[in-house]
């Protein structure tokens, strides 16, 4: 049986040539066992009942119900990091169109384009537009993960003095970390000490607005807050009133919307901190990977609704996975099903995420249909899948 799969938005050609015969692309997302997508809101769209998982090709998932699909046994892919380098050129070409007015001076130049006596005109011009220099200046990186480290290591090789914080640092990513980098202890230090702020956190309930009237006030004086992560992260409205008092002294947001789009004092860039080749390139290969170790040997990696999970390659005769809810004695219900069976267990694989729980098994022997049935019949139990 081949797979189908669905692209809800295009998807870069070199991710989708590594998905073989046994794939079969349609146009029909009701109709499929799996689905790419970008930007595409999932939540207006009727998940049909092969749906088996979504592989975002991204890293934001705020456009898919996640938490409902967890609750069918759905799940969902991102793909962090294989976008972090466009956005952190992005982000350090933000903090240069914000020290020095260059889009600005750009502008002056298209106007006066007819003026014969421009070259000298310019240089009368130019004082309106000058600005400063990022190098000494002090940078604050709210969140330290794959963008957020980077953000840190080359603010640090462009002679910035880089404050960083980030609760739920992994050991991972402080490896990357550049040694200068001062790891901050909370948010308020970032607030008060640095010339230039950017965040690079996801959308929560905790993180939504948190650069609002009140944080800001903890700021110096003509700060620069550059937000590359997600619009929902700051209350603009605060924004722009503090760019008004002069309290901020540039906003650039990469989400265009009727808040700050040709606001004075605010740069806007049309989402384009992904956007470049080879981040598209990358996220689809990443997204093509998760989505195939998944579809055929039901290993979890990168999922942002259930645990990561893995027994390796499915060599043994029989695997099944179960998507479940996160109560007591599953396993043994498990065990004793297929026990009862005269199924042999090889390995076992379980992990937990809050309410809910993936479990892997491995057998000596393809797994019976009624076995499967009697897996499916517990009322904690919300998708089981033969894998082979």
């Amino acid at each position: 049986m081949k797979f189908k799969y669905c692209c809800l938005n295009p998807i870069a050609e070199v991710g989708l040539r590594n998905l073989d015969d046994g794939y079969e692309r349609t146009e029909d997302f009701a109709q499929a066992d799996v689905a790419f997508v970008r930007s595409a809101k999932m939540a207006d769209m009727e998940a049909g009942p092969r749906l088996l998982a979504v592989a975002r090709a991204g890293a934001g998932v705020n456009n898919i119900p996640h938490a409902e699909y967890a609750k069918r046994g759905i799940v969902v892919f991102n793909t962090p990091g294989a976008n972090a380098n466009g956005v952190k050129e992005l982000v350090i070409a933000a903090m240069l169109l914000a020290s020095r007015d260059i889009v600005g001076g750009i502008e002056w130049v298209k106007a006066n384009a007819g003026d014969p006596a421009i070259a000298k005109t310019a240089e009368k011009a130019k004082k309106a537009f000058a600005g400063t220099e990022i190098q000494g200046k002090k940078l604050g990186v709210i969140g330290l993960g794959a963008i957020g480290q980077r953000v840190a290591n080359i603010a640090i090789a462009l002679g910035m003095e880089v404050y960083g914080y980030d609760p739920y640092l992994s050991v991972d990513a402080a490896w990357q970390l550049d040694h200068a980098v001062h790891h901050c202890k909370n948010v308020e230090s970032i607030y008060g000490a640095c010339d230039i702020i950017t965040i690079h956190v996801p959308a929560l309930e905790s993180t939504k607005g948190m650069i609002n009237a009140e944080t800001i006030a903890m700021m110096k004086n003509g700060v620069i807050i550059v937000n590359a992560a997600r619009d929902a992260l700051v209350n603009e409205a605060d924004v722009i009133a503090a760019l008004e008092s002069g309290k901020v002294r540039r906003y650039v947001s990469d989400f265009p919307n009727e808040v700050t789009a040709g606001k004075k004092g605010c740069v806007v860039i049309p989402h384009l901190g992904a956007s470049t080749e080879e981040a598209e390139d990358n996220c689809a290969v990443m997204a093509v990977k998760e989505m195939r170790d998944f579809l055929e040997n039901g290993n979890i990696a990168n999922s942002v609704n259930y645990p990561a999970c893995s027994l390796g390659v499915a060599s043994k005769p029989g695997r099944i996975s179960v998507c479940h809810k996160n109560v007591a004695n599953m396993i043994g219900t498990f065990t004793s099903i297929l026990g009862n069976a005269n199924v042999n267990i090889d390995a076992i694989a379980n992990k937990s995420r809050g309410d809910f729980a993936y479990t892997l098994i491995d057998t000596d022997s393809p797994v019976p249909a009624d076995v499967v049935k009697a897996l499916e019949s517990s009322d904690a139990v919300l998708k089981v899948r033969v894998i082979k």
